[in-house]
């Protein structure tokens, strides 16, 4: 037999599965190398989160920056699909487990997506910044492309109800407080702010930053990749997922729908119209 000679058995097994993130066995549990009795404890549930997804401890400041970006989301009212789609599926008898898996199954490109979109936006503006381009020039360049290729909204930018979305802001400041300490460097607020700006000029009016766009300078700061935005957002938007659902669970309403039972949708398609043949067989 040519090559390495294929495995079997126990072997095999063993590899069918292999993976860096956890080893377990009886009596025994360790995450990334790391004895679960001594991470349990020790390290906050946003350090825990670091560690599985980066496979090493972050600074304490670190953690306490993701733990703050993952708070700022968890929540947005049931006007938010994947809340109503959590509170409705809890009318419908279901466990809080499921009622959370339907809310979360939504949470897509356009219904929790954007932070990811914007991560990447800022990357492209980032890697063009590394080439020696300036802020503002890479910027332009890069919102020339989007507006001429891409369209739609600007990923991270402007909220169909808040004029100013309440939690941006005070991430940014954050977000500085954090760079001014050493912490991060602050890159990635630069490249937001200068979107914000760019984005005025061009609009006549501030377009400005959204919940989105501000956790993603916060990740984006902290060495996340684009993919992993949207499952930090998905951690985060959980939080509040699970708490519409079980305070739905405690209240007496059976199969709630999207509106009160009084009102009704707008039909648009055919009048009604005699069934074939009826007419025929009444004359």
């Amino acid at each position: 037999m040519s090559g390495p000679e294929k495995k079997t058995g126990r072997e095999r097994g063993e590899e069918w599965w292999q993976t860096d993130i956890i080893e377990m066995r009886p009596g025994v549990i360790r995450l990334r190398g790391y004895e679960i009795q001594e991470l349990i404890g020790g390290v906050s549930f946003p350090a825990m989160i670091w560690l599985m997804l980066r496979g090493e401890l972050p600074g304490e400041e670190q953690a306490a920056l993701l733990g703050i970006a993952l708070g700022a989301a968890v929540d947005h009212g049931p006007q938010a699909p994947s809340i109503a789609i959590a509170r409705m599926a809890a009318t419908c008898g279901v466990g809080i487990n499921s009622a959370m898996a339907s809310a979360i199954n939504v949470l897509g490109d356009v219904h929790g997506g954007a932070g990811e979109q914007a991560l990447s936006f800022y990357g492209d503006v980032a890697a063009a910044m590394d080439q020696g381009t300036a802020l503002a020039d890479a910027v332009t360049a890069r919102l020339d492309r989007f507006l001429a290729e891409e369209k739609g909204y600007v990923p991270g930018f402007g909220h169909r109800f808040h004029p100013v979305d309440p939690r941006a802001p005070r991430l940014i400041e954050v977000t500085r407080d954090f760079a001014a300490r050493g912490v991060i460097g602050g890159r990635f607020a630069d490249i937001a702010e200068a979107i914000e700006v760019e984005l005025a000029r061009r609009k006549g009016k501030t377009i400005p930053l959204n919940i989105d766009g501000a956790t993603a300078v916060i990740y984006g700061e902290l060495g996340f990749p684009p993919a992993l935005t949207r499952g930090l957002f998905v951690l985060s938007r959980s939080v509040g997922i699970l708490a519409h659902a079980w305070e739905q669970s405690q209240q007496s309403d059976r199969n709630k729908g999207p509106l009160p039972r009084e009102w009704l949708w707008a039909y648009t398609g055919t009048p009604v119209r005699p069934f074939p043949g009826r007419d025929e067989e009444s004359n």
